[in-house]
């Protein structure tokens, strides 16, 4: 188990440098928003999410689809809380800062979704 949540840190460790590194040289509009706070969001919240699932998988495994669930829908709302000023105050976001919130959410999403279906399948 704690193999399993070391080795999914380091891939999304890997991701948010990557993806941080390669988003961040592309935009060349100034946003906002910081984005590596929003990166750093996603990235934890990934970890936050995979290991809950992993304690939740073990004790409970009947249970663990409705926990992710559960998570998703916390995860997402305390994004909204906690980007509230920088982000949704802001009635006019450019189309370049619409993809710069979305391009984090989807690829660790991705990334978590995969880990967490791997890890389903295997119990």
């Amino acid at each position: 188990m704690i193999k399993r949540i070391l080795v999914f840190a380091l891939c999304i460790g890997l991701l948010f440098a990557i993806s941080y590194s390669l988003h961040n040289y592309f935009i060349t509009d100034s946003l906002s928003f910081q984005l590596w706070q929003v990166y750093l969001y996603h990235a934890l919240a990934a970890l936050i999410v995979y290991s809950c699932m992993e304690g939740v998988s073990s004790a409970l495994p009947t249970q663990a689809g409705y926990t992710y669930l559960v998570l998703m829908f916390l995860k997402l709302g305390i994004f909204v809380l906690v980007f509230k000023h920088s982000v949704f105050d802001n009635d006019q976001l450019t189309q370049t800062e619409r993809f710069a919130l979305v391009v984090p959410l989807f690829l660790f999403l991705t990334a978590e979704a995969v880990a967490v279906a791997k890890l389903l399948n295997s119990k």
